[in-house]
């Protein structure tokens, strides 16, 4: 369970490093503070980590489609951004699904 968590705080630190670079304080607090809520065991509180998981991963394969978009309109090389946002997005993914095995739902009961 520790590793499940350790990846979804890597995630949600990955996650407030991008809206750092943008300038969006706001979700950069709110980013570093989500895996605060694996102190509450409620069954709601897992359920709100794993959507800000998946609502992450969608927003890392946006900024990747806009890389590429960008790149292949100046003309300029774009596989290995695209590749290291995708595998990010992926591993945003995981640390969300992890979250359903059935030690954390045991865990966080209603």
């Amino acid at each position: 369970m520790a590793l499940r968590i350790s990846l979804y705080v890597i995630a949600a630190s990955l996650m407030g490093a991008h809206f750092f670079r943008i300038g969006n304080w706001m979700l950069v607090g709110l980013s570093l503070a989500m895996p605060l809520l694996f102190c509450y065991k409620n069954r709601w509180s897992l359920i709100l980590l794993q959507s800000a998981a998946y609502l992450a991963s969608a927003t890392w394969l946006a900024t990747a489609l806009e890389l590429l978009q960008f790149r292949q309109q100046v003309n300029r090389p774009w596989a290995l951004g695209f590749t290291i946002l995708a595998s990010v997005a992926l591993f945003t993914l995981l640390a969300g699904a992890l979250l359903n095995a059935r030690c954390m739902r045991e865990r966080y009961r209603f």
